[in-house]
C-alpha cells in the first residue's frame, strides 16, 4: 500500500490514558461514516513516506472530528508515545460514497474545466488546501489560475465526459493574465 493509492483520514494528536490509545483528529466530513473501521495505516513521523497497517480495537466518536482510537499492539504509554502526530491513511477504494452532484478533488485532476460564460479554460492540475479555503489551480494561457471551491464558484463534474463546470466571477481571469492592471490604487 502506497500514499498515492491512500487518501489522508487524519492525525494521532497524542496518547490518551496509559494503556495505548490515542485521541486522533479526522480530517473528514462526518466522522461516524468510520464507526466500522477495521483498521488504519500510519505514516510514522520517522519514515512519512512508508505506510504501516494496524488494525482498529476501538474507534469512540469524541464530539466533532474528534475520535478516542486504539489500535492492536499498541498497549502501553510507552508504544503509543512516538506515534504522536503519526498520519492516518485509508486506501481510497474505502472512501464514502457520495452524492451524484459531489467529487473527491483526485477525481477531477485532468478535467477540462468549462466556464458557463467563457467556455473551455483549461485542465485542473491540482487542488491545494489553504488554511481559508481549498482551491483549485488549473493552467489557462500559461498562467496558473486558482480557483475557489465553494458552491458559487465550482457548480459540478460530468465524470463521464471528464468535464469540471465553473461559474467564474467577471475579471478573475483577468487578475492572473494582467497582474499590472490591477494594482491597488491607496498602495504608494
Amino acid at each position: 500500500m502506497t500514499i498515492d493509492d491512500c487518501f489522508e483520514l487524519g492525525y494521532l494528536v497524542k496518547p490518551h490514558g496509559l494503556k495505548g490509545q490515542f485521541i486522533a483528529e479526522l480530517d473528514v466530513d462526518d466522522a461516524s461514516a468510520y464507526d466500522d473501521l477495521e483498521r488504519v495505516y500510519l505514516a510514522l513521523p520517522t519514515a512519512p513516506d512508508k505506510l504501516v497497517a494496524y488494525p482498529v480495537e476501538r474507534f469512540s466518536p469524541q464530539g466533532g472530528l474528534r475520535v478516542l482510537l486504539k489500535l492492536r499492539g499498541i498497549e502501553r504509554l510507552e508504544e503509543a508515545e512516538p506515534l504522536r502526530n503519526a498520519k492516518l491513511w485509508l486506501p481510497l477504494t474505502e472512501l464514502p460514497e457520495l452524492d451524484e452532484a459531489q467529487f473527491y478533488f483526485h477525481d477531477v485532476i485532468g478535467f477540462q474545466v468549462i466556464d458557463a460564460q467563457d467556455g473551455p479554460l483549461g485542465i485542473v492540475e491540482n487542488f491545494y488546501e489553504l488554511p481559508q479555503q481549498d482551491v483549485l489551480a488549473m493552467r489557462h494561457q500559461g498562467q496558473e489560475v486558482l480557483i475557489p471551491v465553494v458552491d458559487e464558484l465550482v457548480s459540478h463534474a460530468d465524470m463521464e465526459a471528464r468535464q469540471l463546470f465553473v461559474n467564474l466571477p467577471e475579471g478573475l481571469l483577468d487578475i492572473y493574465l494582467n497582474p499590472g492592471a490591477h494594482k491597488n490604487p491607496n498602495a504608494d
